[in-house]
């Protein structure tokens, strides 16, 4: 139970303790500043607490987003500021500065609560102040201000404003005009009836797997089934968000699938569809492998640059400013935004190309769109890169690290060859990086499978790596390297799979390839939640992107083609039950971030 103090009896007519009840607050009222600082020292340690000035007229969901948010410590609208248990010194002492200045004077001189938020952005306390719009909240100190604010609270649909904020502000085409109109409403009926947002999300990730089961039957009913059951799966998917927003039920266990589900719900699909393929004899493991692959990649390269450049000082590039400038044109923003292909899009093309086609259509125009966007946006993104003229921070540096994945042999190589790497130019850490993933994957993909040469190239590449990490990443472009090591390791794993030659050796590639591509998305999320990495022990138990490609090479050197697909079999497992063990410990943590992911995810 939550804790409310009014700082005053109500005036008459007001609605503020019955709104303060229906968000969950226990009502006490305050006869003056040193009874509230009383009442306030009385509310347990654990609980959540709220000063809200008696005066307060405003729209019930102004006090929702004000008093009611899990993600902030401290948050404040005009008239009422509210602590979780994180922030409640600050705003115990707060009040104790407030009562010591003012002496304890008649509470209808001014508003406690807006002085208390004063204090506390006096002492550098970081207060939330959510964006009101135009929602109603404030504290009129006259009867004429009074019936002022009433009449403005009555001229906005409080309803309508909820239900409108609970879309993103900014999704794909897709997205934007054939879900949200409807979904936001289903984000309310789940509301109204006490769903939780985690378990819409589990809905969506049941329906994708149904789908998936359609679509490994191979029939044409299945595949038809598949697609309508995907783009139901892709409803509910926007639903689970909408319906966090529309009630500010965020939660760390639901950062955590949110963060996840999308990815696990897309490569079952594609493993799905591989097995319907083979149902009627046509193999399309490779592809699905390849899409997996380069979705990955192109995530990286999102996370990487991103990591690289939000803190940067001195952010500026004329290829930025173009794009500010094109933003202004509408149609521009949502042709930039379809071209990118992101989930909205790609989940519909794929449901639409399921029903109507074959597997293998469908991955030649996932791969194509895939590689189309991958090349647009890293495209833009250098040249944003190369003409912005930025100081990236230690904290930017360190993220990149953490996003390389680098193991021990790595590490142990990078310490040796440090003076070394400081000796090499600017642009050398990506270009080390193309140049060790490049040999690497050829090498892999134009030799035998048995020999000795792939594990050769894996050595030169476990030592170009270690340079390109040797020192701090703070270069223009070496927001490169995570993804040219997501791409060197996923492509060797594809391309040895492939020359393998034998039935079973894809599917284990696929199967390792998404528990390592699981432990590289949660590394991403831990860091956007300013949660840091997975720690070092995990890391190294799973040998890092250098140690498990050197392992799969030698491997395949040492092994025939069947015993090669087993042994990636386990070694499949083994990474999974490794990461997904630690991944789950982690986010079901009371220490790990309650967190909301905002941004449309390519």
């Amino acid at each position: 139970m939550s804790t409310a103090i009014l700082t005053g009896q109500p005036v008459p007519g007001s609605s503020i303790e019955n709104d303060l009840r229906s968000l969950g607050f226990d009502v006490r009222i305050a006869s003056d500043a040193s009874d509230a600082e009383t009442q306030l020292a009385q509310v347990p340690g654990d609980q959540r607490v709220a000063v809200v000035d008696a005066r307060f007229v405003g729209h019930p969901h102004a006090l929702r987003l004000g008093l009611t948010d899990p993600r902030f410590d401290l948050a404040a609208v005009p008239g009422a500021v509210t602590a979780r248990p994180a922030g409640r010194q600050a705003l115990t002492r707060a009040m104790a500065r407030e009562n010591s200045a003012g002496g304890g004077t008649a509470l209808a001189v001014d508003s406690l609560a807006d002085r208390i938020v004063a204090a506390l952005d006096a002492e550098g306390s970081a207060v939330h102040r959510p964006e009101l719009g135009s929602l109603v909240a404030a504290v009129p100190t006259d009867p004429q201000g009074r019936n002022e604010a009433r009449q403005a609270v009555a001229s906005v649909d409080d309803e309508a404003v909820r239900l409108k904020s609970a879309v993103k502000a900014r999704d794909g085409f897709f997205t934007t005009f054939c879900i949200s109109p409807y979904s936001r409403y289903l984000a309310r009926w789940c509301a109204r009836r006490g769903l939780t947002p985690n378990q819409v999300t589990t809905a969506s990730l049941l329906t994708a797997l149904i789908a998936a089961g359609c679509a490994a039957t191979g029939t044409r009913g299945g595949f038809v089934a598949a697609g309508v059951l995907l783009i139901a799966s892709f409803v509910l998917d926007c639903t689970d968000g909408q319906l966090a927003r529309y009630s500010l039920q965020y939660s760390t266990l639901g950062a955590w699938l949110d963060a996840t589900f999308d990815r696990a719900k897309e490569y079952a699909y594609y493993a799905g569809l591989a097995l319907g393929a083979a149902r009627g004899g046509d193999d399309v493991w490779a592809l699905a492998l390849g899409a997996m692959v380069l979705q990955t990649c192109r995530h990286v390269v999102d996370f990487s640059f991103n990591e690289a450049n939000h803190d940067a000082t001195a952010n500026t590039s004329p290829t930025a400013a173009l794009s500010d400038k094109l933003d202004s044109v509408g149609w521009t923003v949502w042709v930039r935004r379809m071209i990118v292909l992101p989930i909205g899009e790609r989940w519909a093309m794929i449901a639409l190309l399921t029903a109507a086609t074959t597997p293998r259509i469908t991955f030649y125009a996932l791969l194509a769109g895939c590689a189309f966007a991958a090349a647009y946006t890293t495209a833009g993104r250098v040249l944003r890169s190369v003409t912005r003229k930025a100081t990236r921070t230690d904290r930017a540096a360190g993220a990149l690290a953490d996003l390389a994945d680098s193991g021990p042999l790595a590490q142990v190589l990078a310490g040796a060859l440090r003076t070394v790497a400081g000796r090499l130019p600017g642009a050398a850490a990506p270009a080390l990086a193309l140049l060790g993933s490049l040999a690497v994957v050829a090498t892999a993909a134009l030799t035998g499978f048995g020999g000795p040469w792939a594990a050769l190239a894996a050595l030169a590449y476990a030592v170009t790596s270690a340079l390109a990490v040797a020192r701090p990443l703070k270069g223009a472009l070496d927001w490169l390297v995570p993804p040219l090591f997501r791409a060197a390791e996923y492509g060797t794993v594809l391309a040895l799979a492939a020359k393998a030659g034998v039935n079973g050796a894809l599917p284990a590639a696929f199967g390792l390839v998404a528990a390592v591509a699981y432990h590289h998305y949660d590394t991403v999320y831990r860091i956007r939640g300013d949660a840091g990495a997975p720690p070092a022990w995990l890391v190294r138990a799973v040998g890092g992107h250098e140690g498990r490609t050197l392992l799969v090479t030698v491997l395949a050197a040492l092994l025939t083609a069947s015993q090669f697909t087993v042994a990636l079999t386990v070694l499949a497992v083994v990474v999974a039950l490794l990461v997904l063990a630690e991944s789950i410990r982690f986010w079901v943590s009371a220490g790990a971030p309650a967190v909301h992911d905002e941004g449309e995810p390519a």
